[in-house]
């Protein structure tokens, strides 16, 4: 009788020990389910890049970026661009000193450049359907457009012609917008179409 009642103790602890596996499983793996499907349906998307060229070099670029079809939210301050003129590579993250929320002087006369640094890039709203991109808090979702700014003077001393840049724009989960162009090899124009 004795071993009859510790066998069912012992087959109780074991199965309460196996719901509980189970459970923590599966919770876990329901998150890397969703870590999963936002990491393949999230994203960003570069449109298309400009640059402004001073009369000797590209001293900015535009890089124009939405959120890919289905997107979750994306946060502008936790994403980054890599960026690279194959001679140096830079990492920038995003500086709430240059943002603003209309285009009221051109593409690259609306904010002060001269404010973004070697490692940090500035945004212009162009679209936000919701308003809810603002310089303390940049979130980006479907049907917004956006611009980042990076001050290539300070980068890479300014990009001449016939330079080959890469890099990515890379949210906090996602897939990164691909950045990959090279420049004409005679600069004439002040704003230049660089990727389209």
């Amino acid at each position: 009788m004795i071993i009859f009642i510790a066998m069912i103790l012992v087959a109780g602890i074991a199965a309460s020990i196996l719901i509980e596996t189970m459970n923590s499983l599966e919770q876990q793996a329901l998150k890397t389910g969703r870590d999963t499907m936002n990491d393949v349906s999230s994203g960003i998307k570069v449109t298309q890049i400009n640059g402004y060229y001073n009369g000797s070099k590209i001293t900015q670029i535009g890089i124009f970026i939405r959120t890919t079809a289905g997107s979750s939210e994306i946060d502008l301050s936790e994403t980054y661009v890599t960026i690279t003129d194959t001679s140096k590579d830079v990492i920038l993250n995003y500086t709430s000193n240059v943002f603003s929320s209309t285009i009221s002087n051109g593409l690259f006369d609306t904010v002060n450049s001269s404010n973004l640094t070697a490692t940090t890039f500035g945004i212009l709203k162009i679209r936000d359907i919701d308003s809810s991109c603002t310089s303390t808090n940049p979130i980006i979702n479907n049907d917004d457009l956006f611009v980042l700014l990076v001050n290539t003077t300070s980068c890479f001393s300014g990009i001449g012609s016939r330079v080959n840049v890469i890099g990515n724009v890379v949210p906090d989960q996602g897939i990164s917008g691909v950045i990959s162009f090279t420049t004409p090899s005679a600069l004439i124009d002040t704003i230049i179409k660089l990727q389209p």
